[in-house]
């Protein structure tokens, strides 16, 4: 799981604003991981407010499988991930979702697969079934926390920039986990701090047992 915050731990303004929360530096960092991994997976909501590429952005690196996660298939008809001459993207979706979209998807060249149940843990085990090992989550909180809480996430890389903005409804990188004490508070392990430009990346392991 990859995720940059501010320094108050927000990942976007409450309007969902967020390019660019880190400094050139860190961006290329993030690229260079993309091309280490197979695939990279995000929700319907990061299509909708941010239309990423996900890709490598520098030529000669490996651009991994854009994976979109979305059950009902509210999706823009145009976005960067539907534009699959650099890089291909796969919608995993539920059962008969919107039949209409699925159909404009396949036309643009994007492959669409209905998994059920469609989660974290299924799409990790279905990934690993075609050949895919290396999985990075670029999720907003919603399914970062769903990713953690069944075990698809193994490893946090997480960029914090020395910026404040505030805002009690701003989104967060993780949302709710059901914890009420922070003894329950997950402990990375095997953890790395390094300092990138101005920006900070601490990186660690999950506890094996969540």
């Amino acid at each position: 799981l990859k995720y940059a915050m501010t320094l108050d731990g927000k990942i976007a303004t409450t309007t969902g604003h967020s390019a660019w929360v880190t400094n050139p530096l860190a961006r290329s960092e993030v690229h260079q991981l993309r091309a280490a991994c197979d695939a990279v997976v995000v929700g319907g909501n990061t299509v909708r407010q941010d239309n990423p590429q996900l890709t490598s952005h520098q030529s000669g690196l490996h651009n991994p499988l854009r994976v979109v996660m979305s059950r009902n298939l509210n999706l823009p008809e145009v976005a960067h991930l539907w534009e699959t001459a650099q890089a291909p993207t796969l919608v995993l979706t539920a059962a008969s979702a919107n039949p209409d979209f699925q159909v404009l998807l396949r036309k643009k060249g994007v492959e669409v697969v209905e998994l059920t149940p469609l989660s974290p843990s299924r799409v990790m085990a279905y990934l690993y079934e075609r050949g895919f090992s290396s999985i990075l989550w670029e999720c907003g909180g919603i399914l970062a926390a769903a990713a953690i809480a069944e075990g698809a996430v193994q490893k946090i890389c997480a960029f914090i920039a020395p910026k404040v903005i505030g805002g009690s409804n701003a989104p967060t990188p993780v949302g709710d986990l059901g914890f009420t004490n922070m003894t329950e508070a997950l402990t990375l392990e095997r953890v790395k701090v390094r300092v990138v430009g101005s920006d900070c990346l601490i990186e660690g392991y999950l506890p094996e047992k969540i």
